[in-house]
């Protein structure tokens, strides 16, 4: 099957034309971005209402567990009779799924601010808006880039039953390899789905470190070296007073 992959990948015909590789990963990564988009357009905003006020905090882990029990290939066939074809029931199939880690992320990190920080910026003066412009949404970044990660991770590996309503993407090569039982083909756009992940995992990986303030790149960064250390001198401490107290018995006996 290996070797059947190789084949296929290697195939000039497959690199070129409307169902070429490249063709398919640029439709693949179309769907991807549109749907995480309009997921942050809504997941964002709701999660920072959220976040802030502490309203709807109950509905909105509901809603996200419903949204998450969803299937997607279920849900883009009901849209897609319903709209009578196209890419939109395909793009909200996958918005729906994108939500709950986007809405996840941002209420979780507008949560987890220190509350020092929130009631040092109140003292001084700041308005609730000023506080989660330039206090909250800051300090929650982290935890929300980590969302957004996720969000794509899920749609870049679910956006191929796009192909299953006869739309394109890197679902096709599963799909038409699976019509005529060429197991080469799948397993090339399994392949090439991964290693989209990987790398859009790693573009926002490095827009993660953009986006973050520096200051808590540092004090992560310092937090993680203390946990480290702990782990290093905690089974030191322990052999050294284990020791002491063996020496010690034997002393006395």
């Amino acid at each position: 099957m290996f070797a059947d992959m190789v084949t296929w990948l290697t195939d000039p015909s497959h690199w070129t034309g409307p169902g070429g590789v490249p063709a398919r990963v640029a439709e693949h990564l179309l769907y991807c971005v549109l749907a995480v988009l309009a997921a942050g357009l809504v997941g964002v905003p709701l999660g920072m209402f959220v976040g802030h006020t502490g309203r709807g905090s109950v509905l909105l882990v509901g809603a996200s567990n419903v949204l998450r029990a969803l299937p997607t290939l279920g849900l883009v066939s009901i849209l897609y009779l319903i709209a009578g074809g196209g890419t939109v029931p395909v793009l909200l199939g996958l918005v729906v799924l994108a939500i709950p880690p986007i809405l996840a992320g941002t209420y979780a990190g507008l949560q987890d601010v220190d509350r020092s920080v929130v009631d040092a910026a109140k003292g001084m003066g700041m308005t609730g808006r000023q506080l989660l412009w330039r206090v909250e949404l800051p300090n929650s970044m982290p935890l929300l880039m980590g969302g957004v990660r996720s969000s794509m991770l899920q749609v870049v590996a679910t956006a191929g039953v796009a192909a299953f309503v006869g739309l394109g993407g890197l679902g096709r090569p599963l799909l038409d390899g699976l019509r005529v039982l060429d197991y080469g083909q799948v397993v090339s756009g399994a392949v090439l789905i991964a290693l989209l992940a990987v790398l859009l995992d790693l573009v926002l990986a490095g827009a993660q470190k953009l986006v973050v303030p520096r200051g808590l790149r540092l004090i992560a960064g310092t937090a993680g070296r203390r946990r480290t250390q702990r782990r290093v001198e905690e089974p030191v401490q322990e052999l050294v007073t284990t020791g002491g107290q063996q020496e010690t018995g034997g002393t006395r006996a």
